[in-house]
């Protein structure tokens, strides 16, 4: 029998080694693997040797945004977040030696359950279930932005001092460096998000990127684990619920190959999530409008970056060439719904050294 095929971006005999050498015991025999549908940015495997299976996380190939796709960063939140009342998957070794598989990685625990990704897959499982995964969504939000960063260890995960003005900053560097075609109404956008900056409650745990499609609900409607913690710091917990919302309003026709929920029977409106999300949090919630235009212009470069990866041949998997399709849609709709969001009276927030890093 022929030995098994690596799937891109994964030597699986240099990774049988190191969990040998690192963890005994862990993986008993040969190993397989398939890259797991839904990544866009970092790849992720599901790995098994017949008898355990595992997750295997690296960077994406190729063209590399600075301060992106940090595997240590990753391994570290989800790490410190076990124990809480926020689910996650169980960690068990990070490596950051690029030479053991040509980049850095994490394993953790293999979580039974599914990542929605449509609205046709919430019509399966019918209404009431479609409401209570979301209500739950919202309430696993409000739990992980009322873990307190210093009791899990992450005291110096962010710098939330001036977060909105340096991820603004953060996020135009990172269009700069993914460049490669002109995108009408991107520095409108950017600069009307900096002319508008709120003034940001308490800071929390952000997770950067949360969505339906990020987290594992199991057949009895439980959230057994959120996933993809790469964009994750400290800061301004309505970054987060921003994103929500916006994923929320939008429907799959309108974004062909972005993940959309909104449409299917029994989904909260973006009004109601904000309103659940409110009651339960105390949060002042007025300048959601900012927040989502904010999530329209972020999304809109990381969809560019994937984009641009696309271009040079650097992407693993199917739909890459129509992400190209969507950037506009979401520019588009980030300066209609900046539009629509009531003036702040705020002032911006001063950046605090232009010479800081900015991946916070």
């Amino acid at each position: 029998m022929s030995a098994p095929a690596d799937p891109p971006g994964l030597d699986l005999d240099r990774l049988r080694r190191h969990l040998e050498r690192e963890h005994p015991g862990l993986a008993r025999g040969e190993l397989r693997a398939e890259l797991l549908e839904g990544g866009r940015s970092n790849l992720t495997y599901r790995v098994t040797d017949g008898t355990g299976t595992w997750v295997v996380r690296r960077p994406p190939l190729g063209h590399v945004l600075a301060t992106a796709h940090d595997m240590g960063r990753e391994h570290r939140v989800i790490s410190a977040l076990a124990g809480t009342p926020v689910p996650v998957p169980r960690t068990l070794l990070h490596c950051d030696d690029p030479e053991v598989i040509g980049a850095p990685f994490y394993v953790m625990e293999f979580v039974p359950g599914t990542p929605y990704r449509s609205e046709d897959q919430l019509r399966e499982i019918g209404p009431e279930r479609t409401r209570a995964a979301v209500h739950t969504l919202v309430d696993t939000l409000v739990d992980l932005h009322a873990v307190d960063p210093a009791a899990v260890g992450l005291a110096d995960f962010g710098r939330p001092e001036g977060f909105l003005d340096r991820q603004l900053r953060r996020w135009g560097k990172q269009l700069d460096a993914s460049r490669s075609r002109d995108l009408p109404g991107v520095d409108e956008l950017h600069a009307a998000l900096g002319r508008a900056l709120p003034a940001s409650p308490t800071p929390t745990i952000v997770h950067g990127d949360y969505r339906l499609d990020n987290v594992l609900i199991d057949d009895g409607g439980r959230l057994t684990a959120v996933l993809d913690w790469e964009m994750s710091t400290l800061g301004d917990p309505l970054t987060d619920l921003g994103l929500l919302v916006m994923y929320t309003e939008q429907r799959s026709s309108d974004l062909l190959s972005a993940p959309t929920t909104g449409g299917a029977p029994g989904h909260p409106t973006s009004a109601e999530i904000v309103a659940r999300y409110a009651e339960r949090s105390g949060r002042d919630v007025a300048a959601v409008d900012w927040y989502t235009a904010f999530a329209f212009f972020k999304l809109a470069v990381i969809l560019e970056g994937i984009h641009y990866r696309w271009t040079l041949g650097q992407t693993v998997g199917a739909g890459f060439d129509r992400i190209g399709t969507v950037v506009p849609v979401f520019i588009d709709r980030g300066l209609r719904t900046l539009g629509r969001s009531a003036p702040h009276t705020a002032p911006r927030q001063p950046a605090e050294n232009p010479t800081t890093r900015d991946e916070d």
